[in-house]
């Protein structure tokens, strides 16, 4: 699988910031050709949890598209709160508080998870196959 575009952006963790990160995948996804309804639902869910979640007064969070030649889509969002993994609900929790934006994230995305990144941050990934789940 290679790579074939990429975009990778800096914004700061607000709500606007996460709104922005939405509009400029919404954006880069359409100039790349591809249906984006799906890939911005997976991105507003991880920006949201970089601004609730993975906040550090004063740091910004990550945004990167990868489009590979085959056209998988991988959306990561790096955060600088390591130490606070998501916590995945179980199935049988359906009317928990917490955990529906990664239901959302498991129903689009074709694999996705969390792994470490430098200087005690965390990137939730998702990758999402070509002409995958595009709920409108």
């Amino acid at each position: 699988m290679n790579q074939k575009s990429q975009l990778r952006i800096q914004l700061s963790a607000t709500r606007r910031g996460a709104r922005l990160a939405r509009l400029l995948a919404e954006r880069q996804l359409d100039e790349w050709g591809m249906p984006f309804e799906a890939a911005t639902q997976v991105v507003a869910e991880f920006a949201a949890n970089a601004v609730l979640h993975g906040r550090v007064r004063g740091r910004d969070f990550r945004l990167e598209l990868r489009r590979y030649d085959d056209g998988t889509l991988r959306i990561e969002v790096t955060d600088d709160r390591g130490e606070r993994l998501p916590e995945v609900p179980e199935p049988s929790t359906e009317l928990a508080e917490g955990g529906r934006g990664l239901r959302i994230v498991a129903a689009y995305a074709q694999r996705w998870g969390v792994m470490e990144a430098p200087a005690g941050a965390k990137t939730l990934w998702a990758e999402l196959a070509p002409g995958g789940a595009d709920v409108t």
